[in-house]
C-alpha cells in the first residue's frame, strides 16, 4: 500500500490507462481518471464514452474520480489537477496515456487531419499534462517524490510500415520526456517514457483494421513472448515507475514490449 499518493492518469476510461488506474488504486493510490470520452471525427474507429469513464469509477468510489477533459486544452488538465488538489490534497504522479492511433497509408499520403490527431492528442497532450502537473509536484516539500510517466510505444524505436506519421508522433513523446527530466534535474522529481509492445487494446484493434488484418494475434509474432501483451502487464510497469522505489530512473525508455524491438 502507498502513503496515500494520489495520481493523474489521461486515457483513462480504457486499454493501458484504465488498467494503469485500476493498478494505482489496487496499490493504494487516489486517482483522477481523465478522458475525453467522445469521438475524433479524424479518426477511423469509436473512442470511450462517459459510461466508460463512470463505470471504472464506480469500482472505486472515494478513491478514483472522473474527470471528463480533451488533453489538447491545457486548461482542462489545469482542472483536473485541480481537482486531484482539492479532492486529496496533492499529486504524486502523473502518467500521460491518451493516444491515438491513424494512418495505413504511406507518409506522403497521410492527411493533415491524421496528422493532426496523432500529435494533438499524443503529443501536445503529453506536454500539456507536464504543464498542469509538474509545477504542482515542484511545489511540494523537498525530499520531493514526484513521477511523471508518458507512454511510448515500440514505434518510437522501430519503422512501421504505412505508420510513420505515428511513428514519429511516438519519437517525439520520448524527446519530450527527455528533454523534461533534464529540465527537472536535481528537484527529486523524475520523468520517464513506457513504450509498450502490440498491447491488447482499442488502438490495437484500430491497427489490425488499417492494415486489414481479421485479428490483432497476428502482430504476436512481432514479439519474443510470442503473444500480445495484456494491459495490466505494462500498467505494472506504469504503477511501479510511479513509486519511489523506482527514483533512479529518469530521463530515459522502459521497453514493456514483450522483446518487440530486441
Amino acid at each position: 500500500m502507498t502513503d496515500g499518493r494520489v495520481a493523474v492518469v489521461t486515457g483513462a476510461a480504457r486499454g493501458i490507462g484504465l488498467a494503469t488506474v485500476e493498478r494505482l488504486a489496487a496499490e493504494g493510490w487516489r486517482v483522477v481518471a481523465v478522458d475525453v470520452c467522445a469521438d475524433d471525427p479524424a479518426l477511423h474507429y469509436p473512442l470511450s464514452t462517459r459510461a466508460d469513464l463512470a463505470e471504472l469509477a464506480g469500482k472505486w468510489p472515494g478513491q478514483v474520480l472522473e474527470a471528463v477533459a480533451d488533453v489538447r486544452d491545457v486548461d482542462a488538465l489545469h482542472a483536473a489537477v485541480a481537482l486531484a488538489r482539492a479532492e486529496f490534497g496533492r499529486v504524486d504522479a502523473a502518467v500521460a496515456a491518451a493516444a491515438v492511433m491513424a494512418g495505413g497509408v504511406p507518409l506522403w499520403e497521410t492527411t493533415d487531419e491524421q496528422w493532426d490527431a496523432l500529435f494533438e492528442t499524443g503529443v501536445r497532450g503529453v506536454a500539456n499534462l507536464a504543464r498542469a502537473a509538474v509545477p504542482v509536484m515542484l511545489a511540494a516539500a523537498e525530499p520531493r517524490t514526484g513521477r511523471f510517466v508518458a507512454l511510448a510505444s515500440a514505434a518510437a524505436h522501430r519503422g512501421l510500415w504505412r505508420l510513420a506519421a505515428y511513428n514519429a508522433a511516438k519519437h517525439a513523446v520520448v524527446g519530450l520526456v527527455r528533454g523534461l527530466a533534464a529540465d527537472l534535474r536535481g528537484t527529486g522529481i523524475g520523468a520517464v517514457a513506457v513504450s509498450p509492445g502490440s498491447t491488447d487494446t482499442a488502438m490495437l484493434a484500430a491497427t489490425a483494421e488499417l492494415y486489414g488484418l481479421a485479428d490483432v494475434t497476428e502482430f504476436a509474432g512481432h514479439q519474443l513472448v510470442e503473444r500480445i501483451l495484456d494491459p495490466a502487464e505494462v500498467a505494472a510497469v506504469v504503477a511501479w515507475l510511479c513509486s519511489p522505489d523506482a527514483a533512479a530512473i529518469t530521463g530515459t525508455v522502459v521497453h514493456a514490449d514483450g522483446g518487440f524491438t530486441a
